[in-house]
């Protein structure tokens, strides 16, 4: 057994029944052989057994009182993971779905997509198995108080600084910021994702699914192809969703499918955005209801066969492992060129498998998703010079750090001897930039 096999053996057994987390720290070290090869310091200062370690794992009760006046507990979360270039940095997740697994397999991600923005943040993850769906707004106020009158004596604008997440928006967002700022005495950019009332960031909305977009783009251009006139398929109906979906038809493209969780709508004439943004962020409605404007469109409720709809480029932006390898398959024979991951961990090993064997391009989530992360380091950085960009000069920004991600991620993989695995050249290029802080700065 080599040094990595041994560790990833060490690392199943000191974190039990925890298979998101496994796989998470499986893709990121396979990756790291050649890198380990050529840096035998990495292994003498014990890097990789530090890093696959959190540096702090926070779990407590959130008691709260529903509208019925009865008293309900969640469990919260936070996974500082790892702090060697930047303050923690990372979303909050309220699902049925979070726990421990889910919450550190998403921080260790965090921390290397965080490394590629170039960006001095570090890396962390949080959330509550609360789910904010169907509840009203003051349960939802008396949840997000509750949650950070116990967080905030863990966060702080140079210390962590939590973002949103599935189940954590603008309303979240404001309740919690409300809370610590009343906790604290202290008028600080100790979340990101704020409302541009106090402190928000411009593009912030739109980041993740923009730069989802632009990291396509570098794909793309590399092969002598561009976005005009490519069949799309997007997964998933949220904020990263929408937002691809505007910038790729921006571009020239055209969506042809989405979905959530009910099942997927199939337009082949082309996804009516303003009628999903209608549907979806302020009518709150299922995918199924499109139907009553364009009822040419086709509805599924097997939202995995979405991937059975023929198209240029698959962008899963829902959950993690929404695309396996049977739906993979289905993607190469429909001819598929290319594939980029919108969500965390949206794709499996197998389906990634794939993609590479079939000579698909494939943008990892910690580089192709890195946007959300980007602009809320630009949201910290407004926040501490007392000032606000436009939107041109952010999304320009975002752009520009987009490009650079991508330019890294490729030049690892060809550097390490894996030409064209972005997937490889995402983990070795985030993965130098932490070990070389952790190196300088000692065994801590």
């Amino acid at each position: 057994m080599d040094y990595i096999e041994g560790l990833l053996a060490r690392v199943k057994k000191r974190n039990p029944n925890e298979p998101e987390f496994h796989q998470a720290v499986t893709e990121v070290l396979e990756s790291l052989h050649p890198v380990i090869a050529k840096h035998p310091e990495y292994i003498e200062a014990g890097i990789l057994e530090r890093i696959v370690e959190p540096e702090r794992q926070i779990i407590f009760r959130v008691p709260w009182v529903d509208d019925n006046g009865v008293v309900q507990v969640n469990r919260g979360f936070r996974i500082e993971f790892n702090s060697a270039i930047g303050p923690y940095k990372g979303g909050l997740r309220f699902h049925p779905s979070v726990n421990a697994s889910i919450i550190k397999f998403l921080g260790f991600e965090q921390v290397f997509k965080n490394a590629l923005t170039g960006l001095p943040i570090g890396g962390g993850k949080g959330g509550s198995d609360f789910d904010p769906k169907g509840k009203s707004d003051g349960e939802v106020m008396r949840f997000c108080q509750s949650f950070m009158t116990e967080l905030f004596r863990h966060i702080g604008a140079d210390t962590d600084v939590p973002a949103g997440d599935i189940g954590v928006g603008a309303r979240e967002i404001g309740y919690m910021f409300g809370q610590y700022k009343r906790l604290t005495n202290r008028f600080e950019g100790v979340l990101t994702g704020k409302g541009l009332a106090y402190g928000g960031s411009l593009v912030r909305t739109e980041a993740t699914g923009y730069a989802l977009v632009y990291f396509v783009e570098e794909m793309l251009k590399a092969k002598a192809e561009d976005l005009a006139g490519k069949t799309i398929v997007v997964s998933g109906s949220g904020n990263v969703a929408l937002y691809a979906v505007e910038k790729a038809t921006q571009l020239g493209a055209k969506v042809v499918a989405m979905s959530d969780s009910n099942g997927f709508v199939f337009d082949r004439a082309g996804i009516d955005l303003p009628l999903m943004k209608q549907l979806k962020e302020v009518e709150r409605k299922r995918c199924k209801d499109y139907l009553h404007c364009h009822p040419q469109a086709e509805f599924s409720e097997n939202g995995s066969d979405i991937w059975s709809v023929p198209c240029d480029i698959a962008l899963p932006c829902a959950t993690q492992n929404e695309l396996d390898k049977d739906a993979a398959h289905k993607l190469v024979r429909n001819g598929c060129i290319a594939v980029a991951e919108g969500a965390n961990m949206p794709c499996t090993p197998g389906a990634i498998k794939v993609f590479q064997d079939s000579g698909v391009l494939f943008g990892p989530a910690k580089a192709a998703n890195a946007g959300g992360v980007a602009c809320s380091a630009l949201e910290m950085t407004q926040n501490s010079m007392r000032y606000a960009w436009t939107f041109e000069e952010v999304d320009a920004r975002l752009k520009v750090i987009m490009k650079n991600i991508y330019q890294k991620v490729s030049e690892a993989a060809q550097a390490y001897s894996h030409p064209d695995n972005l997937v490889a050249g995402a983990n070795i290029a985030g993965f130098i930039r932490v070990a070389e802080a952790m190196l300088a700065q000692g065994v801590v």
